[in-house]
Order: C-alpha cells, then sequence, then structure tokens
C-alpha cells in the first residue's frame, strides 16, 4: 500500500510541476496546491507507520511479559467482535487495574486494548499514545 501510495504522490507531484510551467496565477496556484497533496500524504503515511511500530514494539513487550488481555474465552459475535457486555466488563477490570498504577505503560496499554475491544477507538489511541510516550521515558 505503501508503494502504490508513493507511485500516486509522484504522479500527483508530476502534475503539480505541470500547472506550474503552465504559468498564469491561476495555475501556479493550483499547481502549488497540488504539490501539498503529496507532502501532506507522505506526513500521514509517515506518522501512521511510525506510531504502528511503536504500537507494535509495546506489544511485543507485553507479550514478553506475560502480561496480554486473554480475551479468548470472552463470548464473541457472528462477526467475531467480542460481545458488548463482555468487553464493557473486561473494561471495567481493567481500569480498575489502571487506577492503581496510572504512570506505568502496561496499565495503559492495557487500557488502551481494552477502550478498543469496548469500540472506543478515539480513547484508545489517546491511551496507547499516552503508554508509548510511558514507555519511551522508562526506557530512557
Amino acid at each position: 500500500m505503501v508503494l502504490v501510495l508513493g507511485v500516486y504522490f509522484v504522479i500527483l507531484g508530476g502534475r503539480g510541476i505541470d500547472f506550474i510551467q503552465l504559468g498564469g496565477p491561476v495555475n501556479i496556484g493550483l499547481g502549488i496546491g497540488v504539490l501539498i497533496l503529496p507532502l501532506l500524504g507522505l506526513w500521514i503515511v509517515v506518522a501512521t507507520l511510525r506510531a504502528g511500530f511503536r504500537h507494535q514494539h509495546l506489544a511485543r513487550r507485553i507479550h514478553d511479559e506475560n502480561l496480554e488481555l486473554d480475551v479468548d474465552d470472552l463470548p464473541r459475535m457472528p462477526s467475531g467482535r467480542i460481545e458488548r457486555g463482555a468487553a464493557d466488563s473486561l473494561f471495567a477490570d481493567v481500569k480498575a487495574e489502571y487506577e492503581k498504577s496510572p504512570d506505568d505503560w502496561r496499565t495503559n496499554y492495557r487500557l488502551a486494548r481494552a477502550y478498543d475491544y469496548a469500540g472506543d477507538r478515539g480513547r484508545a489511541r489517546e491511551i496507547m499514545r499516552r503508554a508509548v510516550e510511558l514507555e519511551r521515558t522508562e526506557s530512557a
């Protein structure tokens, strides 16, 4: 996918340069606007990949420390998602654990995963960012 996006960004950048070479204020403005899109896209791709690698690093550490959330026995819907009541119960347990140690990256990571299982992806991302920062300061 990154390779396809890279090709798209190159093509889009070429079109931006073509607009600029045509001259005239409208064409130059469009060309600059079109050139900004690949730069913005590149920034988004890099930020997403960096976050993914950081989350993968935390997942590996959690696995190595045998602290992964055990969701194998939780009831699931036909789609494979954990049933809402079970996810809410898991979340309540993990949140109680988090409240005892809110500055530990491990409890933040586990809380982020519990948020994700409960369907609150926005809070999951927010807490996962915090877990990454806490782990980074612990490792430094």
